[in-house]
Order: structure tokens, then sequence, then C-alpha cells
């Protein structure tokens, strides 16, 4: 959805509440400002030394539930992003061509140039009170990451999940962010309230990998302790191995070791999902494979080839090689549960609490994750 569709009247003076940002932070420059040059809504531009080289551009949205494109085919028809771009920085990150949207590009400016719906919490909640609201399920971390690192500045998320719950409407949230430790008390309170859904997305565990994909994450330890603490507080949280890469994290052993900290850590279950490569995402991550591994290119080209989904040979083999591990660890569906997927699946479900299966390692294609 572009920025012009969610236009409001000038912003005068702070972003309220939501705005109180970053420690020490700064105004940006004109370069800055004329990224987002006829949005009406943006308040300002600022820079933190707690976020090295990451702009934040603080927005005033009109809304924030966003209607899914093609919602027969996914399991949810309403989103919400307080956030736009990730510095997570992911090298595989899904969305980053819904970056070029706002006029940003999709490699460097999706990592450093974020923008934050500074007023989300007041806007949803607006929303969600009107007579014409159904409260149908709102998924979260289906596009960037709500606990990213600047959740814990801006601390959006704890008036969204306020905002969800006293309207009586459910919602699921699907992160890497280890900020979402800060808001398990109140997930567990209004867990009694409305069905809630958690997923902690982890890829692999070698640490060295890791840095070079995912830079910006906190540790594959750190969120499997996130499983652990949200497990402890009684909320039931699946994870999402989510993407599985060609040759460097599919083998075996490396699924085998990461399913079994997964199992200890108290997941619910858990759905592995094979790397997807859509334009954006397809270019920046062939830069980074070519740069680190270039030896697998010629192997990506052969699986990917002009696509955005790997092979049906590939899915196939990834299928056998992880359903009797995810019956090993005792993290397959129940008998009769169907077929269960990730937010962003075309064909799965995605019921609260339990996430797993291997069907998405069979093939099925995600739209938005």
């Amino acid at each position: 959805m572009r920025w012009e569709r969610q236009r409001v009247g000038d912003a005068e003076g702070s972003a309220g509440s939501g705005g109180a940002a970053c420690d020490e932070e700064r105004t940006t420059g004109r370069q800055a400002q004329q990224a987002l040059l006829g949005l009406s809504g943006l308040v300002r531009s600022v820079t933190s030394p707690d976020f090295a080289g990451v702009t934040f551009h603080e927005v005033r949205a009109k809304s924030v539930l966003n209607k899914v494109a093609g919602a027969a085919r996914v399991p949810f028809q309403w989103t919400v992003n307080p956030y736009r771009g990730c510095s997570h920085a992911c090298v595989y990150c899904f969305a980053r061509q819904s970056h070029t949207y706002l006029e940003f590009d999709a490699g460097e400016d999706f990592n450093s140039q974020v923008v934050v719906k500074v007023n989300a919490p007041e806007v949803l909640a607006a929303q969600v009170r009107r007579r014409s609201w159904t409260r149908e399920h709102v998924a979260m971390g289906t596009n960037t990451d709500p606990y990213q690192r600047a959740e814990g500045k801006y601390r959006l998320m704890p008036g969204i999940i306020g905002a969800l719950a006293g309207s009586g409407t459910p919602f699921s949230i699907l992160t890497k962010g280890t900020v979402l430790s800060r808001d398990l008390p109140l997930l567990r309170s209004v867990s009694a309230e409305v069905p809630v859904g958690l997923g902690v997305s982890i890829a692999l565990l070698d640490r060295s990998l890791q840095r070079g994909l995912e830079p910006g994450t906190p540790s594959p330890q750190a969120r499997l302790d996130l499983v652990r603490r949200a497990s402890d507080a009684g909320l039931s949280c699946g994870v999402f191995v989510a993407p599985v890469l060609p040759g460097l994290t599919d083998s075996r052993e490396a699924l085998d070791e990461l399913l079994a900290e997964i199992a200890a850590a108290g997941a619910t279950g858990a759905t592995i999902i094979p790397l997807h490569l859509r334009p954006g995402t397809r270019e920046w991550f062939a830069s980074w494979l070519a740069a680190e591994h270039p030896g697998l290119v010629p192997r990506y080209r052969a699986l990917y080839g002009k696509g955005s989904y790997v092979s049906a040979s590939y899915r196939q083999r990834l299928a056998a090689r992880v359903e009797p591990l995810l019956r090993a660890h005792g993290l397959a569906p129940e008998p009769g549960a169907g077929e269960r997927g990730v937010p962003g699946d075309e064909r799965a479900s995605w019921p609260e609490g339990s996430m797993p299966s291997a069907g998405a390692a069979r093939g099925e294609q995600m739209t938005l994750l």
C-alpha cells in the first residue's frame, strides 16, 4: 500500500507519546527529508547513536488496518504493520520489494530507512471501535517485524495489543525480535480475552552464518530463550524454520540439531519453509551469495531458474527429510489437524498457538512472508 493513500493533515509539534523515539535523537537534514517528499503525514526524520546508520521517518498514518489482497488464499484477511523497512537487515527478507513503493530501494534502504507509524495504537483503537469492524483475525509480522529493535524505543506494540484485545479481535504475531519478551505479561493477560498466536522465526544455529544472513537480529540462542520464556509464561509459541537455504542450512544434521533445540525450548510446533526469491529479494540475495558463497551460485540457478520458488523436486526432497525429524522431536501436527503453515502461505491456515508441519516444505508458496 502506497503511503499516498494514508495521508493525513500536516502534523504539528512532536509525534506525541508514540514519538518519544530515540535517546539523543537528531532530526536529519534535507537529504533524508527528501526521501519522503510529498508525504503530508511525515512528522520528522531522526537518527540516533543507538541505531548507527539507520534513519527513522516518523509518520502519522490515517489507517493501520490493511486488507490483504487475495485474502481468500491466505489464513487471514487483515494485517497491522507499525514499521516499514527493518533494521534486522535479513539478506533473504521477502518484504524488500515493498520498500520500493515508498520510493526507497529494496537493498540498503530497506535496512536503513525505517518508516514508523507513530500514531498506530491510537488509529487502530479508533478503527476497531467502529460498528463495521467484525473482529476478524489480524496478523502482525507478515511484512516487517513489529518487534525489530526500534520497538524498544517507540513502544507501539503494547497499545496495538491493547486495542485489538480490548475490541475482542484475535491476533497473531510472528517475530525474530526478543523485544517481545517485554510484552509477555501483557500477552498472557489478554490471551484470556482473545485468541493469541505467537511465532518466532529461527532459521539456523550457526552463529557465523547468522551474522552474515541476519546481521541485525538477536542470536539464535536468544530467540530460543524467547520461545522458552513464552512457554514459561503459559503461552503457546511455534517456531518457523524459515527460510531453509539450499546448500547452507538444509542438511539433515543441521535441521536435526535445530529442531532438537526448538523442542527443548518448549515450542508447540515447527514449520519448515524453503527460501523463495521474489523480485527485490532475489537480486539482493544473489549479490550476497556471489560474494560469500560463489560456489553455490550455479546450484541456485538450477534450483530457481528465472522464478521465485525452488524446484518441486527440491521441495519433495526437503519434505522427505523434514517429516521424520518433526515426528522424532514431537513437533509434528496433531493427527487430523490438516495442513498448517506460515502466515502468507497461500494454502495454509495458522491456528492460534500451533504452527507446524512439513506441509510448507512440500511446496506451498507464500505471498506475504
